[in-house]
C-alpha cells in the first residue's frame, strides 16, 4: 500500500526487519501462529491497519538461506527489499534513498501482536514534537512485543557518516538512541505492563502466544489483550537480549542448535568460565592478546587455547613454515620429507627413542600407543594414571563403575557408547601409589602403564623409578602421556627432568604452537609393531603440522622457552598467594610452575570463581583459575595482571559471603567439572 494519510502531509515508510537466520530460534518469523497464519504474517496483516502509515516493506538480507522468506512475503503481497545480512543499517539506509519518506517506522519481524494504533501514536509523537527519533521503548513500559521507533532518514546518515558503532550494524536505532547527538521522544504507557512478554524470541514464546490467543487477535488492540494476560510472562533479563548479548553470545547460541555440545572440546565451553557473559568466539589473536567477535581486546591469562600456544598466538615464524607448507602444497600423493625430519629431530632429543609416528591429536596419539602396546605384548589391559582423551580404551575404565575416572578426569563421566565388551580393559591407578599399581601387574594381564609424567603435584622419591622398575619386572610397555607437560619445563619430555625413560612417549599441544600435530616416539622393538597392526589416516600424511612443529622446536631452543615458562607461572602463582594472604583466604595452588592453578576450598568456590572470573573479564583479561604461561607473558604484563588480580579480589573478598557474593553476578553460575587431579 502506499497513500498520504488523513492528518499527516508525511510519507511515512514502515520498514518491518526479518530474517530466518535468527540465532536463538532460527525461521521464527515463518512459524506458524494459528492455522492459515504465521508470525509474519500476523505481523504485517496487523500494520496494514494502520492509519498512518503510507507504505509497508520487508527488508530481508540478500543471501540463499533467507530466499524463502523473500518468496513468502511477496505471496503475501507486500514489498520487499534484499540487503547486507550484518550490516542491517545500510538496509534501511539503502530503503531509505529508494523510497524518499519523510520518515522511517522500523519493527521487528518477531512481533507479531504489533498494535497498529500503538504505531500511529507514536508516529503523529515523533511528527509534533519534530523528534529526530522517537519510540516507546527509552525506557519500555508497553508489553515486550509491541516495540516501534519512529525516526529521521537524516539523522540515520549521520550516524553513518560519524562512523556507526558495531551495535549500530545490527540493532539500526542504538546510536540515535543512546548517543545524545539526537532530538528524542517516548511514548509511555499509562502503567507499566513491560513485565508482558509478547515477542517471539525462542520456541517457548511461540508456545505460549498460541495457547493464548483470543480468538480476535487479528483486529484486538494491545488493551484487551493484555486483558487475557495473553502469553503472560514476568519479564526478566531476556527482553532485548539480542541488543545486549554480545556477538560471541548470539553465535554459542547458534552452535548449541547446531553442534552437539556446542563446541568440539569441553574446556572451551563458556558455561565452564563465565555463563552468558564470556567472549566464546575470537576474531584475532597475537601474542597473548585475543580480539573477541565485537572486537573488544583481552589479555589471555587462562589456557592459552589448552597449552597450544606456549610460544604465544601466531609467532611469525611458525606461522612463516605454515604458510609455505600452504604456497607449496599442502597434500599430495607423495609423502612430505618434513615428517621424517621431525622425526629425526624428536629422536635427536629423546636418546632412548628411536622411532617415531604422527597424527594430530593427543586423543589419537594416546589411543596408537596403546593399540602399539597390545600389539607388542598380545594382551588387552592398561593401567592408567591421569587424562588420556576420549577414545573407547580409555573411557571403557568407567564401564563397571561411573567413578573409576573421577580422580583422573570429569567425576560421573558417563561412557555412554563404549561397547560393554571393554569392561575391565583399563584400569585406574593413584598417583605415587606404587603397591596399587604392583597388585595390578602381578596378574600378568597387563600391556602398558599409560600415565601423565606429572600434573597437579610431582612424584614422591622413587615413584617414577618404581614405575620403570614394575613395567621391566612385569614385561608391561611403560607409556608416557606427555601431550601437556612436553616441551614445558624441558627441552622435551619432562621425564628427562627426572631421568625416567618410557618405552613409548606421546607430544601434543606445544609441538606444534597452535597446529594440529601429535608424535609418538618410542624404542625399537616396541614401535616396530605398529606394522602388525593397522594403524594408518590420510590427514596424518599432510604437511603444514610437521613443518609447524620444526619451526616451533627452533623457536624454542632460541627463546629457551623451557626457562621461561616456569619463570613466568612461578610469578603468578607467588601472585595469587600474595593476593589470598592479602585478604585472609585460604587457597590451594597445584601444578606445575608451566602449569600453576589454584582453587579456593570453599563450598561456595564455584559461585566466588564466577565473580573472580567477571571482575577480570571486565578489566580485559581472560582468566579462569588456570594459568598456561607462553614465552610472549613478559614481567611487566604479569605485573599489570597482578594489579588486575588484585583488585578483583577486593572485589570478591569484600562480597565473600555466598549471597552477597551471587548478588554482584550478571549470569548464572559457572560450572566447577573439568578436573584432573592425578
Amino acid at each position: 500500500m502506499e497513500r498520504l494519510k488523513v492528518g499527516s502531509s508525511s510519507y511515512i515508510l514502515c520498514v518491518v526487519q526479518a530474517r530466518l537466520s535468527s540465532s536463538r530460534f532460527p525461521g521464527k518469523v515463518m512459524k506458524t501462529l494459528t492455522a492459515g497464519h504465521t508470525v509474519i504474517s500476523t505481523l504485517l496483516n496487523r500494520l496494514t491497519k494502520s492509519e498512518m502509515i503510507s507504505k509497508i516493506v520487508v527488508a530481508i538480507p540478500n543471501n540463499k538461506a533467507n530466499s524463502p522468506l523473500a518468496e513468502y512475503v511477496r505471496q503475501l503481497e507486500f514489498e520487499i527489499f534484499l540487503g547486507d545480512e550484518f550490516d542491517v543499517q545500510s538496509r534501511f539506509l539503502e530503503i531509505s534513498k529508494s523510497y524518499s519518506p519523510d520518515w522511517i517506522v522500523r519493527i521487528t519481524g518477531d512481533c507479531p501482536m504489533i498494535d497498529p494504533k500503538l504505531v500511529d501514536r507514536v508516529i503523529s509523537l515523533a511528527i509534533e514534537t519534530e523528534s529526530e527519533y522517537c519510540s516507546n521503548i527509552d525506557p519500555p513500559t508497553f508489553p515486550d512485543g509491541l516495540d516501534v521507533e519512529v525516526f529521521r532518514p537524516a539523522a540515520l546518515s549521520k550516524v553513518r557518516d560519524l562512523g556507526p558503532l558495531a551495535r549500530d550494524l545490527e540493532h539500526v536505532t542504538w546510536s540515535l538512541r543512546e548517543s545524545g547527538h539526537f532530538t528524542t521522544a517516548n511514548l509511555a504507557a499509562d502503567r507499566d505492563m513491560s513485565h508482558l512478554r509478547w515477542v517471539v524470541d525462542v520456541p517457548e514464546d511461540l508456545q505460549r502466544l498460541r495457547e493464548s490467543l483470543p480468538i480476535n487477535y487479528m483486529e484486538a488492540g494491545w488493551e484487551e489483550l493484555a486483558v487475557t494476560r495473553l502469553g503472560f510472562q514476568e519479564f526478566d533479563e531476556s527482553r532485548n537480549a539480542g541488543l545486549t548479548m554480545s556477538a560471541g553470545q548470539k553465535v554459542w547460541q547458534r552452535a548449541k542448535g547446531v553442534i552437539p555440545g556446542g563446541s568440539m572440546l569441553l574446556s572451551k565451553r563458556p558455561e565452564l568460565f563465565l555463563p552468558s557473559q564470556w567472549p566464546t568466539y575470537y576474531s584475532k589473536a597475537k601474542g597473548i592478546e585475543v580480539w573477541d567477535l565485537d572486537g573488544n581486546r583481552f589479555l589471555d591469562f587462562s589456557t592459552m587455547s589448552v597449552g597450544a600456544c606456549s610460544l604465544g598466538y601466531g609467532n611469525e615464524q611458525v606461522d612463516n613454515s605454515a604458510k609455505l607448507a600452504i604456497e607449496e602444497g599442502v597434500m599430495s600423493s607423495l609423502n612430505s620429507p618434513a615428517e621424517v625430519s621431525l622425526a629425526e629431530k624428536l629422536v635427536e632429543l629423546h636418546s632412548w627413542a628411536s622411532m617415531v609416528r604422527f597424527a594430530r591429536t593427543g586423543g589419537e596419539a594416546n589411543a596408537i600407543a596403546t593399540r602399539i602396546a597390545r600389539a607388542h605384548t598380545g594382551r588387552d589391559k592398561v593401567a592408567i594414571c591421569g587424562y588420556h582423551g576420549w577414545h573407547d580404551w580409555y573411557l571403557a575404565a568407567n564401564l563397571d563403575t561411573d567413578s573409576n575416572l573421577d580422580g583422573h578426569l570429569l567425576p560421573g563421566l558417563q561412557p555412554r557408547g563404549v561397547p560393554r565388551g571393554l569392561v575391565g580393559s583399563s584400569v585406574p591407578f593413584a598417583y605415587n601409589d606404587l603397591d596399587e599399581l604392583r597388585g595390578l601387574l602381578k596378574t600378568g594381564e597387563f600391556a602398558a602403564v599409560q600415565m601423565e609424567v606429572s600434573r597437579n603435584y610431582g612424584p614422591e622419591n622413587g615413584f617414577l623409578e618404581g614405575v620403570r622398575e614394575l613395567c621391566s619386572e612385569y614385561g608391561v610397555v611403560l607409556i608416557f602421556d606427555e601431550c601437556t607437560s612436553g616441551f614445558r619445563e624441558t627441552f622435551g619430555g619432562l621425564h628427562l627432568k627426572f631421568g625416567v625413560y618410557p618405552d613409548l612417549a606421546m607430544f601434543g599441544k606445544a609441538l606444534g604452537n597452535g597446529y594440529a600435530i601429535t608424535a609418538v616416539i618410542g624404542v625399537e622393538d616396541v614401535m616396530q609393531a605398529a606394522q602388525t597392526s593397522f594403524i594408518s589416516s590420510t590427514f596424518w600424511t599432510e604437511r603444514i603440522g610437521p613443518l609447524a612443529a620444526l619451526a616451533t622446536i627452533e623457536e624454542m631452543y632460541r627463546q629457551k622457552s623451557w626457562e621461561k615458562l616456569p619463570k613466568a607461572g612461578a610469578a603468578i602463582k607467588k601472585m595469587w598467594q600474595d593476593s589470598f594472604t592479602k585478604y585472609g583466604i585460604e587457597f590451594v595452588i597445584t601444578g606445575l610452575d608451566a602449569l600453576p592453578s589454584f582453587v579456593l576450598p570453599y563450598n561456595h568456590w564455584p559461585v566466588l570463581k564466577t565473580l573472580l572470573t567477571q571482575e577480570l573479564l571486565d578489566r580485559g583479561y581472560l582468566s579462569t583459575g588456570g594459568f598456561y604461561p607462553s614465552t610472549m607473558h613478559s614481567d611487566s604484563q604479569i605485573e599489570i595482571y597482578r594489579e588486575a588480580f588484585m583488585e578483583a579480589i577486593a572485589v570478591v573478598s569484600a562480597n565473600f559471603e555466598p549471597e552477597r557474593a551471587a548478588s554482584l553476578l550478571r549470569g548464572p553460575v559457572a560450572d566447577i567439572g573439568f578436573k584432573r587431579l592425578n
